[in-house]
């Protein structure tokens, strides 16, 4: 049994249940931008042993929250884990990301690929574990996975890409053959992402950092329905408690109201997308995280502040606001500069849910 929950802002935000004020975390808190999380990689070799040491994980992972008032932790993993237990042979280079001793392009490639089975990730289960044990109970603990779509363009195109000529020629020349990825990859990321929630991971998020790059046809056949073959798939109590699922598409704001429809619990939102018109676009069907402009962070504190105070004022009254940023955290971030912003959402977000903590004190009281 692990430790009880004693901050559950964020998983009730998520079921948009009452909150004292909106939660906040950022994707890639614990990161390049933190001298302690350089140190740490230093200690570790590289990459791919600091994701692989679950000791290591777990330190990276608690770095941001020694430094500031999270209101939820992530895994420290890396997207590329599945393609990797698929046997792609994933490594790094200094400088250029992520690459692949194997590349996907032909039929015969596709039908050689394996499904990735969560023994072979039995690395990222022990993580973890280890830090949800760590974590104590202090904030919940948020599992993740790349979208079948996502993991589909690193491994055909062999890394990242900028024009994914690779993966949209095989799309549109040989969609039967990418279907078949795909059909490969949703079981797996399913598999994987079940796995984490039974290990410990308490709210999961599938990131479609690549979905944006598509058609909006393209986007429904090709990203959409495998990941809402994957969240039919997912384990959503476990151990009475709600796990809650979030997806991100990235610059997929267009297609809000298609996502709504898919079984998830929230949408992620980048910062093209106006916080207002997203909430009236979804109603109360799903919550909504995010979504401030990253490169606030280079900004002075009270710039940080006004900014904030737009996209808490953008969602309004009530719950269903995961405050996050509308993507990941730069590594060139002043690692002082976030905590004017999660001290903000915490200040200026509790006035958008004045009755909801009304409630709450009376409830403690009657305690």
């Amino acid at each position: 049994m692990f430790p009880e929950l004693k901050n559950d802002r964020f998983i009730r935000a998520l079921l948009k249940q009452p909150v004292d004020t909106t939660p906040v975390w950022m994707m890639r808190q614990a990161g390049r931008y933190l001298p302690e999380y350089r140190a740490s990689r230093a200690h570790a070799g590289d990459f791919l042993s600091l994701c692989k040491n679950d000791e290591f994980a777990c330190e990276v992972t608690l770095q941001p929250l020694e430094r500031y008032e999270l209101d939820a932790a992530i895994l420290f993993s890396d997207i590329l884990t599945i393609p990797d237990a698929m046997g792609q042979g994933l490594y790094f280079e200094t400088g250029e990301g992520p690459k692949f001793k194997k590349v996907i392009r032909t039929e015969a490639d596709v039908d050689a690929l394996p499904i990735a089975k969560v023994n072979d990730l039995d690395y990222v289960m022990k993580a973890v574990t280890t830090i949800r044990n760590a974590l104590g109970g202090r904030v919940p603990l948020i599992g993740f996975s790349g979208s079948p779509w996502t993991l589909a363009t690193y491994m055909v195109e062999g890394g990242s890409s900028k024009d994914f000529r690779h993966i949209k020629g095989m799309m549109y020349k040989s969609p039967e053959i990418l279907h078949e990825l795909l059909r490969k990859l949703a079981i797996s990321v399913t598999d994987y992402l079940n796995g984490q929630i039974k290990a410990g991971a308490q709210a999961v998020q599938i990131f479609d950092t690549w979905g944006g790059v598509l058609s909006g046809p393209k986007y429904q056949e090709f990203s959409l329905m495998y990941m809402k073959q994957i969240i039919d798939g997912l384990i959503r109590v476990h151990d009475g408690k709600k796990i809650p699922v979030i997806m991100f598409t990235k610059n997929g704001g267009q297609w809000l109201e298609n996502m709504a429809a898919s079984g998830t619990d929230a949408l992620g939102l980048d910062w093209t997308t106006d916080m207002a018109e997203a909430r009236a676009r979804v109603g109360n069907k799903v919550a909504l995280q995010g979504n401030i402009d990253p490169c606030v962070l280079y900004a002075d504190k009270d710039v940080i502040r006004d900014q904030v105070g737009e996209v808490l004022a953008g969602f309004g009254n009530g719950s269903g606001h995961v405050f996050n940023l509308g993507h990941g955290i730069h590594q060139f971030v002043d690692p002082e500069q976030p905590k004017y912003l999660i001290d903000a959402v915490h200040e200026l977000g509790a006035q958008y849910h004045q009755e909801a903590s009304d409630q709450l004190d009376k409830l403690n009281n009657l305690d």
